[in-house]
């Protein structure tokens, strides 16, 4: 199924002449030029104010100065002097001279729109000379007109100029805009990938925490079980699976409250609180290390500590009691010191 869209004249029809390319621009500036040349030609016939009704060779060069205006967009330069080769030898005629004013106006605001403002000072002072010139040579006594054709002239350069600047003010305006659209999406990818980055490591140090824990526990059940098949020391193995089970109970939980922060902030952007628990919740730490036969003493005294750093001195402490207890030996000892400092 093709979808179409009416195009009718109005705001709509004037932002396509202007930002068409290719063959568009070349279709879109033929329809002007056509309809420019059935006006002049009316104009000629009916405002005889300036000079004579053309004749048939009069109305060829008319037709023919609407010609070079096809290829505006292409050649500005170029188009412009095709167009003042026909329209000199036009006014020499004696021609009706409003006839032609209209398609050298497009002509040279298309060249001071589309230029540097060097180009189109260069190609206006030689376009104003040459009418004056050909002005003196063949119809001096339409001095008064040509100068204000010349009038019009500076004009029209000086609104092209205009536009041109406005343009590019628009143009670098966009470009701005569109520089920090991407600056504000990359800052948002960074702190998206920082968050993400933080939770891993909290991840990271919460499993392995637990689970170097448990490993102690199960080695400490099967060395139970494994010592005096005849003697088994049924306490001590439910301590031990208890010690299990409440380790797997706590990482649990803390995996849960890692995974509603993440949720939470998914929802609330970044800047929320660690999902780890602060200086609260070392003794909790220091029970599960003791349970796996560590011998932990442990002192702290900070108070007031923000929460960010208390989550960062929990992952300090649990990722040590982690390693004690995975590498320590027999009779392990750990003293655990906090204190807060000036800083």
């Amino acid at each position: 199924m093709t979808a179409t869209t009416s195009k009718g004249i109005g705001p709509g029809l004037v932002e396509r002449l202007r930002t068409a390319t290719g063959a568009d621009a070349l279709r879109y500036d033929a329809y002007i030029a056509a309809a420019l040349a059935v006006f002049d030609c009316v104009t000629a016939v009916v405002v005889t104010g300036d000079g004579r009704v053309p004749g048939p060779p009069g109305f060829a060069l008319l037709l023919a100065v609407h010609v070079p205006l096809v290829w505006r967009r292409r050649r500005p330069v170029l188009m412009l002097w095709a167009l003042v080769a026909l329209v000199a030898p036009y006014h020499a005629l004696d021609n009706n001279h409003p006839a032609a004013v209209a398609p050298a106006m497009l002509a040279l605001y298309t060249v001071a729109v589309s230029g540097t403002a060097r180009r189109t000072l260069l190609n206006g002072a030689a376009v104003v000379t040459l009418t004056l010139a050909v002005n003196a040579l063949f119809t001096p006594h339409q001095l008064p007109e040509f100068l204000r054709i010349s009038g019009w002239i500076v004009s029209v350069l000086i609104f092209g100029g205009y536009v041109r600047v406005h343009r590019q003010y628009v143009v670098s305006v966009v470009e701005r805009a569109e520089r920090a659209e991407r600056t504000r999406e990359e800052e948002a990818r960074r702190r998206v990938a920082e968050e993400r980055l933080r939770i891993a490591r909290d991840l990271h140090d919460l499993l392995a925490h637990s689970i170097t824990l448990v490993g102690v526990q199960t080695s400490v059940a099967a060395h139970v079980l494994a010592a005096d098949p005849d003697r088994l020391d049924r306490a001590a193995v439910a301590k031990a699976l208890d010690d299990i089970a409440e380790t797997c109970r706590s990482a649990r939980g803390e995996l849960r409250g890692t995974l509603e922060v993440l949720r939470e902030s998914e929802h609330a952007g970044a800047g929320v609180r660690g999902p780890l628990p602060g200086l609260d919740g070392l003794s909790d730490l220091v029970d599960t290390a003791r349970t796996a036969g560590a011998r932990v003493e442990i002192t702290v005294a900070a108070d007031g500590v923000p929460s960010g750093v208390g989550a960062a001195a929990y992952r300090i402490v649990q990722e040590a009691l982690t390693n004690a207890v995975r590498h320590g030996g027999a009779d392990l000892v750990i003293r655990v010191e906090l204190r807060a400092g000036g800083g």
